[in-house]
């Protein structure tokens, strides 16, 4: 098992020792995730590099919850997620960990605040309506806060999506290909939006990205292969 950072198992934001994942069964059943070992540390920015089919977005899966491992350990903000059940589990992720994904997973019958708002009640923030309209006025739409999902671009949407898991100033965020449905333009302005929210929240960044240029922009970049990842090399990030 190859550590890939160098940090203490016991002091990251994410930390997987010895993870393996299989999907499938019988003559379709395939390994995945491989004897992964990973340390984060908190408030790093990490991107994920690796082509279609190598793990990044399954191991994304395993680091919040959504996918559990056959075996090894995934510790994440000091909890170790073996010892949640399910119900436990979701309240975890709703706190600490706030997920972007390429698909927006907006709901459809709700409007651009409710769908901020609603993980926020969920988890018993008072005052969820004021906090969700502060976080979708500063990823610039103050003046769609009634509008639905069909009423708004797909820029907007991701904007949704964004304001969503940042409002619950969780310890982590992830993003798995924020910017794949979305033109250069808005995507740019995306991704400016989630490395504002990394600094300003100090939140700990997982980006997973096929653009080698966007994941530069991090502290550290991984490549993923067959379902492992492969050592890391230094590299200073670019001006965020």
């Amino acid at each position: 098992m190859n550590d890939t950072s160098g940090l203490p198992f016991g002091g990251s934001a994410i930390a997987l020792n010895g993870v393996d994942l299989w999907l499938g069964s019988g003559a379709a059943r395939v390994h995945i995730l491989k004897d992964v070992d990973l340390n984060i540390g908190r408030g790093e920015a990490v991107g994920l590099l690796g082509p279609s089919g190598s793990g990044k977005s399954t191991l994304l899966m395993v680091m919040t919850g959504l996918e559990r491992p056959d075996a090894g350990a995934v510790v994440v903000a000091g909890q170790s997620l073996r010892e949640l059940d399910e119900d436990a589990l979701a309240r975890f992720r709703g706190r600490t960990i706030g997920i972007v994904f390429q698909a927006f997973h907006l709901i459809p019958t709700m409007t651009a605040l409710e769908n901020v708002a609603v993980p926020l009640e969920l988890a018993g923030v008072r005052d969820a309506l004021s906090r969700a309209a502060q976080e979708l006025t500063a990823v610039g739409l103050g003046k769609r806060l009634g509008h639905y999902p069909a009423e708004l671009s797909g820029g907007e949407q991701q904007r949704v999506a964004l304001a969503r898991a940042l409002a619950p100033n969780p310890a982590i965020i992830v993003a798995d290909e924020p910017t794949g449905n979305l033109d250069e333009a808005t995507g740019s302005e995306i991704i400016e939006l989630l490395f504002r929210g990394h600094r300003q929240h100090g939140t700990t960044l997982v980006l997973v990205t096929h653009d080698t240029a966007l994941a530069a922009r991090c502290d550290r970049v991984l490549h993923m292969h067959s379902g492992r990842i492969e050592p890391a090399t230094p590299h200073v990030a670019r001006k965020q």
